[in-house]
């Protein structure tokens, strides 16, 4: 232990090529091939001058990034954090790409991002940054060429604020443009609840690959935002005993279970989950080392590394938040025969609603929840059985069986469409 704790983590982009290097080797990818499915399409690099209401000019750095588009339009997420780099944008373009291949949605992966701390803006000056980033993007977005889709701290109002852009430069409205829009502008029914739900659905199959029981399934939620609530609430709904929930102010910790109800009605009022009298007072670190069946990450990336791998003393991994488990964790994660549900496929859910959004948007016909969710329970399943015969057949773990399926995936499709030179 001594000497992987003194390895240097990786970017998240390197991340990715080592678990990508895994894959293709199995999978035997030709170099050129290799060449073709790791670089990505475009990279785009953008300064958005905004009026602030000091009345001064501020400067914004923007990015989007195209991974691949073999399989269809480009869609991925757009975040605005403080903390946005190049390297992360293009890390999760790179991931949305093989997710939407596991999932079989033909969808390529984008993503993009504005270095900002939205905490600090008014919703005058989120918009006007929202507006110039799509104003300068008009030539690459479209439903046929990238649907964009909300991310960490962007939202409904956000995807409102694109698509009007959009349709304004166009000159007639285009709904399909981005997804997670409100319902009224064509969003659809069950996107907000979809990523916490697929979770939900890929622990039912991996309980029941182990024989376990759902009334017996200790699970730990690291992160209490959209995601991590509706995977409490749907999770603890569906008979599962929610221990433990953290949120970036600290976390609770019940053995005998917590009410998530009542949970949720506290975190509304009191803004965190800290504080609960349901619960223990627990930080968020120590939260992650508490036993349980399942550990559900649901905040941000790399939050299990080679720091704290060796302390988890969960059964079942469930991936909510994009690349919470760093590679050099992953190997002692895998040691300890820690079963990985991995990002690609358990949080897939939310690309898999947002492609129904995107299909009813050019339908002009949208569905009712029950459709929705039936839709998404048997792609959800479908996909959990094809990655775990993967696994098996192969004889790897569920995340290179996942990646060896995408990129056999998406190599299919470029071998078959060919090199347009």
């Amino acid at each position: 232990m001594e000497q992987a704790e003194s390895k240097v983590e990786a970017t998240p982009f390197e991340f990715m090529v080592s678990r990508f290097d895994i894959a293709a080797k199995k999978l035997g990818l030709d170099n050129g091939l290799y060449q073709v499915l790791l670089t990505p399409d475009r990279e785009i690099g953008l300064a958005i001058p905004v009026q602030m209401a000091n009345g001064k000019l501020t400067v914004f750095k923007g990015y989007r990034v195209q991974h691949n588009l073999a399989r269809g339009p480009a869609h991925g997420g757009i975040r605005y954090a403080p903390d946005v780099t190049l390297d992360q944008i293009r890390a999760l373009a790179a991931g949305m790409t093989w997710k939407c291949a596991v999932m079989k949605i033909p969808f390529g992966g984008a993503q993009g991002g504005i270095v900002c701390d939205p905490k600090k803006l008014s919703g005058t000056e989120l918009e006007k940054i929202t507006r110039r980033y799509t104003a300068s993007l008009i030539d690459i977005l479209g439903p046929e060429r990238d649907v964009a889709g909300p991310d960490i701290t962007t939202d409904e109002k956000v995807m409102a604020w694109i698509m009007d852009t959009y349709s304004m430069h166009v000159r007639h409205t285009v709904t399909a443009v981005v997804t997670g829009k409100p319902l009224d502008l064509g969003g659809t029914v069950g996107r907000r609840e979809a990523t916490g739900r697929g979770c939900k659905i890929v622990c039912d199959r991996a309980v029941s690959r182990f024989r376990m029981e759902r009334e017996n399934s200790r699970v730990i939620i690291q992160g209490f935002g959209n995601l991590g609530s509706m995977a409490a609430r749907i999770l603890h709904e569906s008979g599962y005993l929610v221990v433990g929930v953290s949120d970036i102010t600290g976390g609770i910790h019940n053995p005998q279970g917590i009410n998530v109800t009542q949970l949720m009605a506290y975190a509304e009022e009191a803004k965190t989950v800290t504080g609960f009298p349901g619960a223990d007072a627990i930080s968020g670190a120590e939260l992650l080392e508490q036993p349980c069946e399942i550990l559900l990450p649901a905040a941000t990336e790399n939050q299990i590394t080679i720091q704290n791998a060796d302390k988890i003393k969960a059964r079942i991994i469930c991936e909510g938040a994009n690349d919470p488990t760093t590679a050099q964790a992953d190997e002692i994660l895998y040691d300890k025969r820690i079963f990985i549900i991995p990002d690609l496929l358990a949080n897939a859910g939310g690309v898999t609603v947002s492609y129904f959004e995107w299909v009813q948007d050019r339908q002009g016909y949208f569905w009712n929840p029950r459709t929705v969710n039936d839709r998404l329970e048997e792609i959800m399943v479908n996909s959990f059985d094809t990655v775990a015969s993967y696994a098996d057949r192969h004889s790897v773990n569920m995340r290179i069986a996942a990646y060896m399926l995408a990129i056999d995936r998406v190599a299919y499709t470029t071998r078959e469409r060919g090199i347009y030179a």
